[in-house]
């Protein structure tokens, strides 16, 4: 990218389940209706991610950083930037960062515009807010129980401190006082921010947030003091399992259906184990994805917390047959081993309650480990 004018490069973070993928696409589907190309960046601890899928099916041009977060592999953030461009240079590069990840700003935005500001021209970074997460935890400040352990609510909050603006999300299932309660709310947690209420799902609001993407603000106005201990355990708190796997099929079957009804097995399952040493009641489920495609058509549902249902991304619209192939994102306060084999079993329900075969299929589970960042800026240029 160096032979050309910088790439203007966009990342929006947020905690797990707040509905990044969903702007991401409603972004890059807005640029694409101009005859502008864009180029997404998805970020995981390990690969097989349901959100890269999810908007490769889409039409988009997708990069992958597995393996680590995008502070502890800037490099393979910056391969996959350049390998998107090629002859063809991006109008907009969007970057997803891993939900459970925070100093961006020190670890990411600012080693980008002070070491490589020649290829990137990096916007103000915005941080999605989950309406429901945002209620629970920022009440804690009125005495009131989130839920949430100190150490997610930490990272929860360090998010919130060092974003450029901020974005409320599921506008559309929100009353005006409660916009507002959660605006007070904000002003609270991170003074100063700007505020953008919008509906990834619906679209409402997202021409505000191509505003700011194009803007000409200068991003990392906020570095964070930040106690990387605390940031550690708020990690490794989830236990962490992508499954894929690819499933021969005897008849067609309806792939919406499908998706939807495992994960509310999976969830109903994990309501019943148990969670982290120390920890009471039921384990807390920060993400539980899945994917479904076959016949060029793909269905994608979520699950963003213990008290909700199954959410609906994509749907396929129609039954396939054949060969699908199956991915799964879990993202649970509990033992990774004791998710993987809760997930395990529930695949293999289906595949006998189906007559399907299960072929070529692979887990990784894990606890994410302690944040190296490759660069921490403490200084801004």
């Amino acid at each position: 990218m160096s032979n050309h004018s910088p790439v203007r490069f966009a990342m929006i973070g947020g905690f797990l389940g707040a509905g990044k993928t969903t702007l991401l696409g409603q972004i890059a589907s807005r640029y694409a209706a101009q005859g502008k190309r864009v180029g997404l960046i998805t970020n995981d601890q390990a690969a097989d991610l349901v959100d890269t899928a999810h908007l490769r099916s889409l039409g988009f041009t997708v990069g992958e950083v597995s393996g680590a977060c995008f502070c502890c592999s800037f490099d393979h953030l910056i391969e996959t930037a350049d390998s998107l461009g090629g002859q063809n240079v991006p109008d907009l590069l969007l970057a997803e960062p891993v939900g459970s990840c925070t100093d961006l700003v020190a670890t990411v935005v600012l080693p980008m515009q002070q070491q490589l500001g020649e290829r990137f021209r990096v916007s103000p970074f915005g941080v999605l807010l989950k309406p429901s997460h945002g209620q629970r935890i920022l009440a804690a400040d009125e005495g009131k129980r989130s839920g949430f352990s100190p150490q997610a609510e930490y990272i929860f909050r360090k998010q919130l401190e060092e974003a450029d603006y901020l974005m409320i999300g599921r506008s559309d299932q929100l009353s005006s006082e409660q916009i507002q309660l959660l605006r007070e709310r904000l002003s609270i947690a991170a003074p100063g921010v700007p505020v953008l209420a919008i509906s990834p799902r619906t679209g409402e609001g997202v021409d505000q947030v191509i505003e700011m993407i194009q803007s000409d603000t200068l991003p990392g106005g906020r570095l964070l003091d930040i106690d990387y201990d605390v940031y550690a355990d708020g990690e490794a708190e989830l236990g962490w399992v992508n499954l894929a796997a690819t499933l021969d099929l005897e008849s067609e079957i309806d792939p919406d259906e499908m998706v939807q009804e495992l994960l509310r097995r999976m969830a109903a399952v994990i309501a019943t184990s148990a969670g982290n040493p120390g920890e009471t009641g039921p384990p807390e489920i920060a993400h539980l994805k899945a994917s479904v495609r076959g016949d060029d058509v793909q269905a994608v549902a979520n699950v963003v917390d213990s008290s909700g249902g199954v959410d609906v991304g994509l749907l396929a619209g129609r039954p396939v047959g054949g060969s699908i192939q199956l991915l799964v994102n879990a993202r649970v306060a509990m033992d990774p081993s004791e998710l993987e084999n809760i997930i395990r079993q529930q695949v293999d329900a289906w595949v006998t309650t189906h007559a399907a075969r299960c072929e070529n299929l692979h887990a990784n589970a894990l606890r994410p480990g302690r944040p190296t960042p490759t660069h921490r800026v403490t200084v801004k240029g």
